[in-house]
C-alpha cells in the first residue's frame, strides 16, 4: 500500500550577509529546529545569491530526506525598502547595484526550473516575516492578533492579524515603526537623537537598541563622573557593546540605561496597543537571548516594558496585554517565511 509524501513549505531568510533556510509541514509544524545556513554572497551579484538561495532549499530538502516533488510553496523573507512588490530599493545593507533588483521574478523562476513545474512563491519584509513566525508560537491556536519588537541593531517591528499575516501597508513600509518619533515629553525630558535612517527627530529606534547606545551613554555618563566606562580610552563601540554584560552584574550605569531604553520601548508599545489593539506582544531580539542573557535580566526588562506601558492602556487592554519573550531565535524569519507561504497556498 503506498502513501502519498506530506506536502511542505520552504522558507528562505536572506540577510546581508548571511542566508537561512527551514521549513514547515502542511499543519504549519517545524521540519526541523535546524537551519541551513550559507553565505549570501551578496558581493558577487544577484546571480550568485539566488543560486545560493537555490541551494540552501536543496540543501535542506536533502537534510530532512524530502524532495522537490514535496514543495508545494516557498516563502522568502529579505529586508526592504521595495519599489514595489519584490523589487528592491536601495538597501543599506546590500550592493548599490541591487536597486531596481526583480528578486521575486529570478527566484521564482530558479525554483521553478529546479523543480520543473511552478513553485508557488511568496515574498515579504524579513521582520515581518519574523513576526509570522513568532505569532504562531505565541498563540497557538488563537486568533489573537499579535504585535512584535524586536530591539537589535535596530527595531525590528511586525503587526500579525488573525489571519497570521503581516500588515504590510500600501507601499509595503506597513509596520516600520522603529521610525516613529519617540514620546520625548515622557522620557525625562531626553534630547531628540539621530537616526541611522537619517532623521534627527527622535525615532524610537534610537532610544531602545544597540545603535542609540552611544548617545544614551554620553547622556547618563555625566550623572557617574567616577565610572570607568567614563575614564575608559576604549573605542566607543567596545564600551557601549560591554552595556549588557554590565546590567547583568547590577552596574549602576547599565542598568540606568537599560531601564530607559525598557521604558523607552513600554511607552512605544502603549501607543501601539493603542492603535492596533493586539492581545500579545513578543519582545525578541539580543536582549531576549536566553543565551546571551540572564533570566533575572530578561524578566526585569520584561517587567519596566509593562510598567511603562501600562498607564496608557484602556482597561481592558491592561487586563488582557501579554507581554512575552520571542522563542524561536535564528528560526523566526524562515519559519515565519514558509507560514506565509502555507497560509497563502490556504487562501488561493
Amino acid at each position: 500500500m503506498s502513501t502519498t509524501p506530506p506536502n511542505v513549505y520552504i522558507g528562505t531568510d536572506s540577510g546581508a550577509t548571511t542566508s537561512k533556510t527551514g521549513g514547515v509541514w502542511s499543519d504549519g509544524t517545524p521540519i526541523s529546529l535546524q537551519l541551513r545556513q550559507s553565505s549570501t554572497n551578496s558581493q558577487l551579484g544577484t546571480t550568485a545569491v539566488v543560486a545560493g538561495w537555490v541551494e540552501g532549499v536543496e540543501g535542506f530538502l536533502s537534510d530532512n530526506k524530502l524532495t522537490w516533488a514535496q514543495v508545494q510553496g516557498v516563502g522568502l523573507a529579505i529586508p526592504g525598502p521595495y519599489l514595489r512588490y519584490g523589487v528592491l530599493d536601495r538597501t543599506a545593507n546590500l550592493p548599490a547595484s541591487f536597486a531596481g533588483w526583480d528578486f521575486a521574478a529570478d527566484y521564482g523562476a530558479a525554483l521553478s526550473a529546479k523543480a520543473g513545474r511552478p513553485i508557488p512563491l511568496v515574498v515579504g519584509n524579513d521582520g515581518n516575516y519574523g513576526g509570522v513566525g513568532e505569532a504562531a508560537r505565541v498563540r497557538g491556536n488563537r486568533k489573537a492578533t499579535v504585535l512584535m519588537l524586536a530591539p537589535g541593531s535596530g527595531l525590528g517591528a511586525a503587526y500579525i492579524g488573525p489571519d497570521g499575516l503581516p500588515l504590510e501597508g500600501d507601499t509595503l513600509a506597513g509596520m516600520e515603526a522603529g521610525h516613529m518619533p519617540a514620546p520625548l515629553h515622557l522620557l525625562g525630558g531626553i534630547r531628540p537623537f539621530s537616526c541611522g535612517c537619517g532623521r534627527d527627530w527622535g525615532c524610537v529606534e534610537a532610544y531602545t537598541t544597540i545603535s542609540g547606545l552611544p548617545q544614551l551613554l554620553a547622556e547618563f555618563l555625566p550623572k557617574y563622573p567616577g565610572h570607568e566606562v567614563a575614564t575608559s580610552k576604549a573605542p566607543i563601540k567596545e564600551k557601549v557593546l560591554s552595556l549588557r554584560t554590565r546590567a547583568q552584574k547590577g552596574d549602576p550605569l547599565a542598568v540606568d540605561i537599560f531601564n530607559f531604553q525598557a521604558r523607552a520601548l513600554g511607552l512605544h508599545i502603549a501607543n501601539l496597543t493603542i492603535a492596533l489593539d493586539a492581545e500579545i506582544v513578543v519582545i525578541g531580539g539580543g536582549l531576549m537571548d536566553p543565551g546571551a542573557t540572564t533570566e533575572e535580566f530578561r524578566t526585569r526588562f520584561l517587567a519596566a516594558v509593562r510598567a511603562a506601558a501600562e498607564p496608557y492602556l484602556f482597561k481592558v487592554q491592561r487586563e488582557r496585554l501579554q507581554i512575552v519573550p520571542a522563542t524561536l531565535g535564528d528560526l523566526s524569519q524562515a519559519i515565519g517565511a514558509a507560514l506565509v507561504a502555507l497560509y497563502s497556498a490556504q487562501n488561493r
